[in-house]
């Protein structure tokens, strides 16, 4: 990920960063115990999810709390699931709390255990670019192309001068491509060839040898230019380094190692070249190296190197912890890292200074560790993303200590920690947990990859996957993977899959189940006799907390179509969002049709100046009130007559301008941002100034839409806005940038804070502090086509003043009479009133469901809804208490006068020694 001495690792801001999982669908856990012949296998326990590999699930999750905060063993890591990647591989997943008490914070934590005694699995260190060590990729991208079936980031690297290079030392297939830097504490991680894991520090040694005799020592191999420690000396000083094939990038010049180098070319070990005060050309051959001198070793080459002579290099790697040589051939693998974190099982004090690295902050990490025997090797990464909040650096020593980890150091982390893992049955890989860019996956150097060598074996199970979480009226196929006995896929053609319902909450077609009503199954697939069984929650109204439409326009216009998704936020926390196969919807004020999450309006009742998009599902409900609002054009840069300048904080430089001609917008002008934050410090942030003070914005919008072509810098993007008072409101666009081209953003704007009229003064791009050399420092921005969308405007609804009194059917509705059908009573202290008349009496519409014994109120802008008998009530999609209930009483429905008259915003007024009530 990054240089460690370069980077602030505190927590993502949180606008930044817990934008993650509104998609995150939580799994279940699944054991499969079948029989093959007369032996019974009892498969690992495992979890299937839908868009990540297996992770929790809340039920789980709240489980593994309620666990350790009330059982007598009370445990900080609670294994939530396991299930087996290949042959001597598997993944376990764990819940993590940070302190035994109320307030704990909880994390999920994700690990690879590879068993080293297992002949079929091995360890090796992935690049960016294969065979090299100098390109930056995604671990995804990494398992993919080099074929391994699971792997994690590994080394910390350069970013800018160092050509994005592994700062420690890395050892690829018994091959060193690349020498341990000079730096304090790094530690590395290695396996041998005997399959014994090796947790050190690392030195290196080596010298070339002239046809003359004469030697001088190497300094490394395939390194970019650095500080040295301790004494902070330049790197390649004096010094003489190879360059293997494995460096297709420009090696250090003077623009990064402050002298110009002596180079020569070898091959087959002899010298081929030799430039005096310059650079070979091209990059160094397959088959040689390229030497690159300085100093002292510059004079070495003038004085005992020939064109046509024979040379010869040797190096090797030195064990610091008892000096002993290390030929890289003796390794399958080694890769770098930082501090040790774990010495022979318990918490060790720090190898070196974490203070770059933020050890006191909640950050997504990364580990690796082995066992006390050295049998098992465990890959460890620390999820924050979501409710999973990362540890700090002691909090990750805790756990691995936990984990059984005897010796473990700490890999890079932060938005670098990525798991990628095959699950169980399936052909391709995963990412195993939201990174800290959501599904994302930040270009890192290397990565550790696991490895199977094992053959193709006989069936041994099946597995099921699919949808774990789905909603009443939803539909879902489901998939059966078959696995051999090495825990590999194989084709599952040959078997015939039947599946079937524990319960009758849906039904099955073929493979696709469809879901009728709220529960719990558990679906199993069958196949001769192997079965395996997943279970499911299909979620019900009672597990909803707020429902909401989220309407792109509110506007009611024939002919216009909206966007219309609803989301729900459920009583423990989880937020999803209802497929539209399950949505039933209820239009009032207009006619239209509803196709997946889109209303078209085919007509407008003539009578009508507001309309209602009721969305139901289960029994709960949300609405879109359609009126007179409006999506008003603000500024589209075609015409501006205003000044528009560029200003930077903290050394920030750039420039902001209209241009044309942009890519994808060639034919319009748009507000262009350039930044260059190399030079700033600290939280860096360039914007582009309109109007000075800002361009004033008419009435009281609610909503922005932008159209914002991306630079993929991750870095925040921002509007400000001011009152006329000068208080300043930031309204974040994008928590990152992290798509390229043109993309429309649309934001709510707080409307309930801001104090209105305001001036839009500026858009900005910004890099806090934390984390920055995971996000661009140089890059451009543009900005076109801003509009603002108002809320719709319902019509104040005219309060009518009722009166009436307790135990009599007369009553007054604007000073005329008016009879009851049933008196007003009190009862315990609770005034009831007949509902019909009071909401009629109020220009309410009502509605009766007599099944589900549920009144429906709608009056303006507000949507009652209550249940006889039921203390809870819906109002605008939320859900709420009240201290009683409506009854129903001779055969009428009577609700709380208060609890109706103060949801619709309306006074009530009790005068108990005449027995009167007022309402207005």
């Amino acid at each position: 990920m990054r240089n460690p001495e370069k980077n602030n690792h505190t927590p993502i801001h949180s606008a930044l960063k817990k934008t993650i999982l509104t998609a995150y669908k939580p799994t279940s856990k699944r054991m499969l115990v079948m029989t093959l012949g007369a032996s019974l296998l009892v498969q690992p326990l495992s979890i299937a999810i839908p868009t990540y590999a297996a992770a929790a699930s809340s039920e789980e999750a709240a489980a593994a709390s309620q666990t350790m905060t009330t059982q007598a063993s009370v445990k900080q890591l609670v294994q939530l699931s396991e299930e087996m990647i290949t042959s001597g591989a598997k993944r376990i997943d764990y819940r993590w709390a940070n302190k035994l008490s109320d307030g704990a914070e909880l994390s999920n934590v994700h690990v690879i255990e590879i068993d080293l005694a297992n002949p079929y699995v091995k360890l090796d260190v992935m690049n960016g670019k294969a065979g090299t060590v100098t390109g930056v990729s995604s671990v995804g991208n990494m398992v993919n192309k080099s074929g391994a079936v699971a792997g994690v980031n590994a080394d910390y690297f350069n970013v800018s001068s160092g050509k994005g290079t592994p700062i420690g030392a890395e050892v690829t297939s018994g091959n060193l491509t690349a020498s341990t830097s000079e730096l304090t504490g790094m530690y590395a991680f290695a396996v041998t060839k005997d399959r014994k894991p090796i947790i050190d520090t690392f030195g290196f040694e080596g010298n070339i040898t002239a046809a003359d005799g004469s030697s001088f020592a190497l300094a490394g191999i395939n390194k970019a230019s650095y500080r040295t420690e301790p004494d902070n000396g330049y790197s390649h000083a004096n010094a003489m380094y190879i360059y293997t094939s494995a460096w297709t990038v420009s090696r250090p010049d003077a623009s990064d190692s402050a002298t110009t180098p002596t180079e020569v070319l070898v091959q087959n070990d002899i010298v081929k070249e030799i430039v005096t005060n310059g650079k070979i050309q091209g990059n160094p051959p397959v088959d040689g190296y390229i030497l690159r001198t300085h100093g002292k070793a510059a004079q070495f080459v003038r004085d005992h190197l020939l064109i046509g002579q024979p040379i010869k290099a040797n190096y090797n790697l030195i064990a610091n912890s008892s000096g002993a040589k290390v030929d890289p051939s003796t390794l399958q693998m080694l890769v770098g890292g930082h501090t040790i974190l774990v010495d022979q099982g318990a918490a060790a004090k720090f190898s070196r200074n974490p203070s770059s690295i933020s050890p006191a902050s909640d950050r997504a990490r990364t580990a690796v560790g082995y066992s006390k025997d050295g049998s098992k090797v465990m890959l460890v990464t620390v999820e924050d993303s979501g409710s999973s909040k990362g540890v700090t650096l002691e909090e990750l020593q805790k756990l691995l200590v936990q984990l059984g980890v005897w010796r473990g150091i700490n890999l890079d982390g932060g938005g670098s920690t990525t798991m990628i893992a095959r699950p169980l049955g399936e052909t391709g890989t995963q990412l195993s947990f939201p990174t800290e860019y959501g599904v994302t996956q930040r270009q890192v150097a290397n990565a550790i990859g696991v490895f199977t060598t094992a053959p193709q074996g006989q069936l041994r199970g099946i597995k099921a996957s699919g949808n774990t979480t789905l909603f009443v009226g939803q539909q879902s196929s489901y998939a059966m993977k078959a696995y051999d006995t090495f825990y590999n896929p194989i084709d599952p053609g040959s078997l015939t899959p039947f599946w079937k319902s524990s319960s009758a909450i849906g039904t099955f077609a073929g493979n696709t189940f469809t879901a009728a009503k709220a529960g719990q199954t558990t679906i199993t697939v069958q196949s001769g006799s192997i079965n395996d069984k997943l279970a499911v929650e299909v979620i019900g109204g009672d597990q909803i907390a707020q429902m909401s439409v989220d309407a792109s326009s509110p506007v009611l216009e024939q002919g216009k179509t909206i966007s219309l998704p609803v989301r729900v936020t459920l009583k423990d926390g989880r937020k999803m969002t209802v497929p539209a196969e399950s949505v039933k919807w209820e239009l009032r004020g207009f006619t239209g049709s509803v196709n997946g999450n889109s209303l078209t309006i085919n007509t407008v009742n003539s009578a009508s100046s507001v309309g209602y998009a009721i969305a139901r599902y289960d029994g709960y409900s949300a609405m879109a009130v359609l009126a007179g609002g409006a999506d008003k054009k603000f500024e589209d840069f075609e015409k501006v007559t205003y000044p528009i300048s560029f200003s930077g904080t903290n050394g920030v430089l750039g420039s902001a301008s209209v241009v044309t001609g942009l890519p994808g917008n060639e034919s319009s002008s748009s507000l262009q941002l350039n930044y260059d934050f190399s030079a700033g410090t600290g939280t860096k942030a360039a914007y582009a100034v309109l109007n000075g003070a800002g361009l004033s914005v008419e009435g009281t919008p609610s909503a922005m839409t932008m159209s914002v072509m991306g630079d993929s810098s991750f870095n925040w993007l921002r509007a400000e806005f001011m009152d006329k008072a000068g208080k300043s409101y930031l309204v974040t666009l994008a928590d990152q940038v992290d798509w390229s081209g043109w993309k429309q953003l649309k934001v709510n704007l707080p409307a309930d804070q801001i104090t209105y009229p305001v001036k839009l003064k500026r858009i900005y791009a910004a890099s806090i502090a934390d984390g920055q050399d995971e996000r661009l420092l140089i890059g451009s921005l543009a900005f076109d086509n801003i509009s603002f969308q108002f809320p719709a405007v319902v019509p104040e609804l005219p309060k009518t003043k009722i009166e009436l009194k307790v135990g009599s059917k007369s009553a007054s509705v604007a000073g005329k009479p008016y009879k009851l059908d049933v008196a007003p009573v009190v009862l315990n202290n609770t005034t009831y009133l007949p509902l019909r008349f009071i909401t009629e009496a109020m220009g309410a519409q009502i509605n009766w469901e007599g099944t589900l014994k549920r009144v429906s109120v709608l009056r303006g802008d507000k949507l009652l809804e209550m249940w006889l008998g039921r203390k809870e009530f819906l109002l605008n999609g939320i859900r709420k208490q009240s201290e009683v209930a409506p009854i129903s009483r001779g055969g009428r429905s009577l609700v709380p006068i208060r609890l109706v008259s103060e949801q619709l915003g309306l006074i009530v007024k009790w005068d108990g020694k005449m027995g009167t009530i007022t309402v207005e």
